[in-house]
């Protein structure tokens, strides 16, 4: 039977304090704090991340298929997806698709997954979900909205939770959208699209669901859902006969924000990371329609290998300093800049040692060095290398603070990196405290989009403090 293998998530470092959103335009402030994305990150970035905490333990090379699912893509004419496959190390032969424009996009990809892989196409098959979405300022939609991505893993393997049915339905109707000229998601009358786009579809995917499997609702273990507000999610649970304080997956509105395509994924996630073995969970997603997809755990749920999964990447984060912060992040201010040289030529040339990191061991006397060039560094010995894939871990060397290309607010850090398993580079840190910055301190190695060179976005890797599994 098809079931969930694994998962993973991402959450961006930096929090926003709603009361800051409220502070800066004289209204009230929502409860807690949104997780905001950095200026170097993208939902592609983001999916890479959570591709990563799912594939911990997992040869990335026995993944045969992902599937990138978003209302905020980098690219509107280019597959985002072969990005991630390439940088999480999948073979070139893995099948890559994007779901875009809906915010079910990640359960539908899901079905289609488990599809694929019941009829034999693919063995194993990434789903991601990652969003970002953009919300006019001095709205409720700026309050609420967050960023974040979360994955899923699915084959007929080591499963947690057994994918047992789905049941789907599709509605024409205007509820939030955002045409190809829009900055910003658009919105008709609340009611509309939470008693109707939202609560009535979702009601009538799980009935349909119910009526189909036979499920009695009030002994599932969780609901994990996406949600047009936390008060929809709410009238929901009632609406089912369900107990909304221990039958409802947390979607961390209050601690992460609503994060689009990606939010019932992340209730999803934190739902296995809580959950007992036989335990059964519905999935369920809207947008233009629902999913419903039953799951059931196994015993191996409480079997996964460490990952930073749903408390480690609530624990890492900072919080912005001010509300003109998150504008800087999200580029609202419009400010000069000066844009790097870029060439297609060179990224493509350069493309697996630029997104997956490979570099080369001298065969003569086991250098690792990086980045890849004819002569070993340490024995001269000449074109005796093999590749190898760099850690995405190490400790710093050395490092100094760049004041000048930082704006002045806070200085850069620039850091030489002795990697795990041999390597070096130099690399900027992100997602940091400066001052906290020492040589010896252990970081990671991250993914990001470190700008737009030649119109196209330029992706390569920063570091930034070690984040510690659970």
């Amino acid at each position: 039977m098809v079931g969930i293998e694994s998962y993973g998530v991402y959450f961006p470092f930096w929090r926003l304090a709603r009361g800051e959103v409220g502070k800066a335009w004289g209204m009230p402030g929502g409860p807690g704090e949104k997780a905001v994305a950095n200026a170097d990150e993208d939902t592609v970035t983001m999916a890479v991340e959570a591709g990563f905490d799912c594939l911990g333990g997992i040869d990335p090379k026995t993944v045969d298929g992902v599937i990138f699912a978003t209302t905020t893509a980098p690219y509107q004419e280019k597959s985002n997806a072969p990005i991630i496959a390439l940088t999480l190390g999948l073979p070139k032969e893995a099948m890559t698709m994007d779901f875009t424009n809906t915010l079910r996009g990640g359960t539908t990809a899901i079905r289609m997954a488990k599809d694929m892989i019941e009829a034999g196409t693919l063995k194993r098959v990434l789903v991601v979900a990652s969003d970002m979405r953009m919300s006019e300022q001095e709205s409720f939609d700026e309050q609420m909205y967050g960023d974040g991505a979360a994955a899923v893993l699915l084959s007929k393997d080591n499963s947690i939770a057994d994918l047992k049915d789905a049941y789907s339905i599709s509605d024409e109707i205007l509820g939030v959208w955002r045409k190809s000229d829009d900055d910003y998601v658009m919105h008709f009358e609340d009611k509309l699209e939470n008693t109707f786009g939202f609560q009535g579809n979702i009601l009538e995917a799980i009935k349909g669901l119910q009526k189909k499997t036979g499920i009695e609702l009030k002994e599932i273990g969780k609901l994990c859902c996406s949600y047009f507000d936390p008060r929809g999610l709410m009238a929901i649970a009632g609406k089912l006969g369900l107990n909304p304080l221990s039958q409802l997956s947390d979607p961390l509105f209050t601690s992460i924000g609503n994060t689009g395509a990606s939010a019932p994924l992340i209730a999803f996630a934190n739902a296995l990371e809580n959950a007992q073995p036989g335990q059964d969970l519905i999935l369920a997603a809207h947008g233009d329609g629902a999913d419903a997809i039953l799951f059931t755990t196994t015993d191996k749920v409480k079997k996964l290998p460490p990952r930073a999964g749903i408390k480690g990447n609530l624990s890492r984060k900072g919080s912005l300093f001010s509300y003109e912060q998150y504008v800087k992040f999200r580029k609202l201010s419009h400010r000069e800049r000066a844009i790097p040289k870029a060439s297609p030529v060179i990224h493509y040339r350069d493309r697996e040692m630029e997104l997956k990191l490979m570099g080369e061991k001298c065969g003569n006397c086991g250098t690792v060095q990086y980045p890849l060039v004819r002569i070993c560094y340490v024995c001269q010995t000449k074109d005796q290398f093999t590749e190898v894939r760099l850690a995405r871990k190490g400790k710093i060397f050395t490092f100094t603070k760049d004041y000048i290309r930082s704006g002045g607010a806070q200085p850069i850090p620039w850091c030489v990196i002795d990697l795990e398993g041999g390597g070096r580079v130099f690399l900027t840190m992100t997602d940091c405290d400066p001052d906290q910055v020492k040589i010896g301190m252990e970081v990671d190695l991250v993914f990001r989009n470190l700008h737009q060179g030649g119109g196209f976005n330029n992706y390569y890797w920063r570091c930034r403090p070690a984040v510690k599994t659970a």
